[in-house]
């Protein structure tokens, strides 16, 4: 008899487990072949190292400092629109990064509205551009996460403690000491590191923000020396560093990073006892004005400036929407069938391969597989033809390892509660699925379809690489707008962008949990 439950063990687990793993190591194989690994690096290569790791130390470092008093604030304060602004704080975290870039640009750029501001005043004004603007946009992006895990942990700790706190009627430096910084001590190591790994691989904002020789990151370095230069040996040699570099570091995270659902909500009746008024309630109260602003405010520059320039986009515009659409669908047809596999795999006999496979999203970068791929493929036939599918491919592995940790516990938890009944009935594999699975994780396979389609649709990667101007998506269309100058139809171009993926992600994930059980 067996001792775990069965319905879902089978070979697809291994086969999708076995594909994700063919696709990197077939790149890297391909990366090899042109890699001259005896040239060595020169003060270039250094130079983007440096770059790229400090970059991410300063964005790690600046986004955990900044959401601690952000999340303590929201953790003891309860408001109108409490609920509403928790929810958008996951807004960055599938807003395409182009369209955060522009509005970025519209609120602290040269002409933006910080520094008319500056300007009026006599101070002098801001630039967005090199270390400052990239650690600056990925802050924007990283903030909101690192706050919701710190949110989740002071949700954590029992409304009883604080009951007791207020009765021994501790002060506030008490409570930090033995209450907070317990679990400050607990969280923010693993979301400094997990924030330290996506930055490592970041591109988009590198590319608009950064450049230049002491603002290039690797994957910045990887895309100049593939598309300007086709120095594909350099290529090689610096996808190889980027593989190194950020693998280590996603091992790293992997014994640190904190568990947290991504799908979870909040404990609404959670009381603080420790909420006081005068100046820690000013303090509060400024921290979320703080917060909000800096997120909101980008948020509304796209809105302004995009409804004046939709009347300015070009037709070519609607064409590349329509190819951000259909990868984007692709890319949730790909990421359904590796991550539903994989996670029926991981749960009924607890694989930690499996589980490192799902962890190559974090570490293996869309430059790096997009690369390798273009070698092999150069030889044999013209690489150009396949942007599109393999941009879909490449983007739904880079939502693998999300996917899995939305998927992986209910699928645990119902394999466990319906083991003695599957076995009973000697239900497995295709009926198992159909009957017992999907109809339970409805809502959460729906939300890591919508989490694919938002972060496909509006990625800016390994399309930069293989697209011609027939082939191109929306995120490259816009950027190549803002190259043009054309700001008033690359804001248009935006908007819709950032309509096309908040779509997505609603159409998916209402879809998932509409008639299905709370």
């Amino acid at each position: 008899m067996a001792q775990r439950a069965q319905p879902v063990i089978g070979t697809t687990g291994v086969i999708a487990g076995g594909f994700v793993v063919a696709v990197v190591v077939l790149s890297f194989v391909g990366l090899g072949l042109r890699a001259e690994v005896g040239r060595g690096l020169g003060p270039a290569e250094w130079a983007a190292i440096r770059f790229t790791v400090v970059q991410s130390a300063w964005s790690a470092v600046i986004s955990v400092i900044c959401a601690i008093p952000l999340a303590r604030a929201l953790a003891r304060r309860r408001f109108w629109g409490r609920g509403a602004l928790i929810t958008l704080l996951g807004a960055p975290f599938i807003l395409p990064v182009i369209v955060a870039v522009l509005g970025l640009l519209t609120v602290f750029g040269r002409t933006g509205w910080v520094n008319e501001v500056l300007g009026a005043l006599g101070l002098p004004g801001l630039s967005i551009y090199g270390l400052h603007g990239v650690v600056l946009a990925h802050v924007f992006f990283n903030l909101p996460l690192a706050t919701r895990l710190l949110l989740q942990g002071w949700q954590s700790i029992p409304a009883e403690r604080f009951r007791l706190a207020a009765q021994f009627d501790l002060p506030p430096a008490m409570i930090r000491r033995t209450l907070e910084y317990p679990l400050l001590l607990q969280v923010v190591p693993g979301a400094a590191a997990l924030i330290f790994v996506i930055c490592l691989t970041s591109f988009a904002v590198a590319l608009t923000l950064g450049g230049g020789p002491r603002a290039t990151t690797i994957e910045l370095a990887i895309y100049q020396a593939f598309r300007f230069d086709f120095d594909l040996a350099r290529a090689s040699l610096l996808s190889i560093i980027q593989l190194l570099l950020a693998g280590s570091a996603a091992l790293v995270a992997l014994w640190i990073i904190p568990s947290f659902p991504l799908t979870a909500g909040l404990d609404r009746k959670l009381r603080r006892w420790d909420a006081r008024g005068g100046m820690q309630r000013a303090l509060d109260t400024g921290m979320i004005a703080l917060g909000s602003a800096f997120l909101l405010l980008p948020l509304m520059a796209i809105l302004l400036a995009g409804l004046q320039g939709l009347p300015e986009m070009p037709r070519v515009v609607w064409k590349t929407a329509g190819n951000s659409l259909g990868v984007a669908v692709l890319s949730i047809a790909v990421l359904l069938a590796i991550a539903l596999p994989m996670a029926g795999w991981i749960s009924t006999r607890r694989a930690g391969g499996a589980e490192a496979i799902g962890l190559i999203g974090l570490s293996a970068s869309p430059l790096m597989i997009g690369t390798g791929w273009f070698i092999l493929i150069n030889p044999i036939a013209d690489p150009v033809p396949l942007a599109l599918p393999v941009t879909a491919l490449i983007n739904a592995l880079m939502a693998l390892p999300f996917a899995l940790r939305i998927l992986v516990p209910p699928l645990r938890e119902v394999l466990t509660t319906y083991d003695r009944l599957t076995r009973s009935l000697g239900m497995r594999g295709w009926p198992a699925w159909r009957w017992l699975v999907l109809p339970r994780l409805r809502a959460q396979i729906g939300f890591a379809a919508g989490l694919t389609g938002a972060l496909s649709v509006g990625d800016l990667g390994v399309i930069a690489l293989f697209a011609d101007p027939d082939r191109a998506t929306l995120p490259l269309q816009m950027y190549r707008l803002m190259g043009a100058y054309r700001t008033e139809a690359a804001a248009g171009a935006a908007l819709l962008l950032l309509a096309m993926a908040l779509g997505l992600f609603w159409i998916c994930d209402k879809g998932g949990r509409w008639g299905a059980e709370a």
